[in-house]
């Protein structure tokens, strides 16, 4: 039955995605509003739902090696494995806001994040900071989208009513299915003996950043680079200012040790992510590939490392 429900998950999350790109691309089109921001706002947000879920409540049961392993290993999987495939798919073009904004704010706040781990515990009052700054983030995003409001001619238009459908309908597929597949594969792994530090960097963190890896991929298929790259750069500022801020307020969250490596590891991923993104302002197929195979090898570490 876990078998079953996990396929069922993974079949919510490609068709909840698929809507919500065209719910969310339409509604970009209707405000003029550029779809990378679109990407950045809506659809990053929508889809981090699942990580939003399982951390504040692992962090609120106490279990802060799901919570903070669950952000540490999503943004990772955002970043090497979302841009990696989509860029396997098909190059990914680098956006200029996204290369002199959102990049340098990614790499600003997992600075800040390792920053705030190496007394070992994430305090209320470190996340309350890191919730001040996704208000900031948004703030920036918002001002950026009222002055460069722009028609994009590839985006397509659906009715206003239909679209807010789509997006809502999507945005419910996603959820559900990403829940069903989190918990079923928790279930299978924990099935085999693994670690709950383990769990929340390689099962909770894939399953829960699956609708990143859908929605970006359905997106780049369709030719909208602005939401591929987008989403998967904004679901990772969203990670860590928005969940881990709000999971740390309700509750402080205890840090293992072992985690301010895989902290550091993030932070080289981000330099990696925007050079590779500058490079031709482009993130190609060989560099996609790259991407991929760091994190195979990161994983491999981790498992390892558990094991050890």
């Amino acid at each position: 039955m876990m078998y079953l429900m996990l396929i069922i998950g993974f079949v919510l999350l490609i068709k909840g995605a698929d809507f919500f790109v065209d719910g969310a691309s339409s509604v970009a089109g209707i405000l003029k509003v550029p779809s990378v921001i679109v990407g950045l706002t809506i659809v990053s947000i929508g889809t981090s739902c699942p990580e939003a879920a399982v951390s504040i409540t692992a962090g609120m049961s106490g279990n802060a090696d799901i919570s903070l392993g669950n952000v540490l290993g999503s943004n990772l999987f955002n970043l090497l494995m979302v841009i990696g495939v989509c860029a396997m798919i098909k190059p990914v073009p680098s956006p200029k806001d996204i290369l002199k904004r959102d990049m340098f704010w990614n790499i600003a706040v997992s600075v800040l994040m390792l920053v705030f781990m190496i007394g070992l515990k994430i305090s209320r009052l470190e996340g309350i900071i890191l919730l001040v700054g996704i208000a900031l983030y948004i703030f920036i995003l918002i001002r950026s989208a009222k002055n460069n409001k722009t028609e994009d001619e590839e985006l397509k238009i659906l009715p206003i009513w239909l679209s807010l459908i789509y997006i809502v309908g999507g945005v419910a597929a996603i959820i559900f299915g990403g829940d069903l597949v989190v918990d079923n594969a928790s279930k299978i792994a924990v099935e085999f003996g693994m670690s709950k530090t383990l769990v929340g960097l390689t099962i909770v963190a894939i399953g829960t950043s699956l609708p990143e890896l859908v929605t970006s991929i359905v997106a780049a298929k369709k030719g909208n680079s602005g939401i591929a790259i987008g989403n998967a750069v904004g679901s990772s500022i969203f990670n860590i200012l928005f969940i881990l801020g709000i999971a740390s307020t309700l509750s402080p969250i205890a840090v293992d040790k072992d985690l301010l490596v895989d902290a550091a590891i993030l932070i080289a991923v981000s330099v990696i992510t925007f050079v590779f993104a500058r490079t031709g302002e482009r993130t190609a197929r060989g560099e996609g590939t790259i991407m991929v195979l760091i994190y195979i090898a990161y994983t491999a570490y981790i498992i390892a490392r558990c094991y050890a």
